[in-house]
């Protein structure tokens, strides 16, 4: 039995491995063509110029800070576990309530 296997690899991909750079991707038989291919999952900090987008700091906490990205909000405390869990969770609490207010001022603000 003579069996001739044939893999389509991209050119770009081809390029990065021949530069010994790692590439990640998923290997499939193609349904149509019988061919196993190869495809290379699009990362965006790949491209050259590429810069991550910066999350926007919404307010500063007495122990954290609040911030947007583009996909979530994100709320950072942090206490000297020394205090004791009273204390720790009075602090958290209080920057909790001050970083709901700050939203609440901004939601008004944006339908404005």
């Amino acid at each position: 039995m003579n069996i001739k296997k044939y893999i389509f690899i991209p050119d770009f991909i081809l390029e990065r491995l021949v530069e010994g750079k790692h590439v990640e991707g998923s290997m499939y038989r193609d349904a149509f063509t019988g061919c196993i291919t190869f495809n290379a999952y699009n990362r965006k900090s790949r491209e050259p110029g590429y810069e991550p987008p910066k999350d926007r700091l919404i307010c500063a906490l007495e122990t954290g800070w609040l911030k947007e990205s583009a996909r979530r909000i994100k709320f950072f405390s942090s206490v000297k576990k020394e205090l004791g869990r009273r204390w720790i969770s009075v602090l958290m609490h209080r920057d909790l309530k001050q970083a709901m207010d700050v939203m609440e001022v901004e939601e008004i603000l944006d339908r404005v």
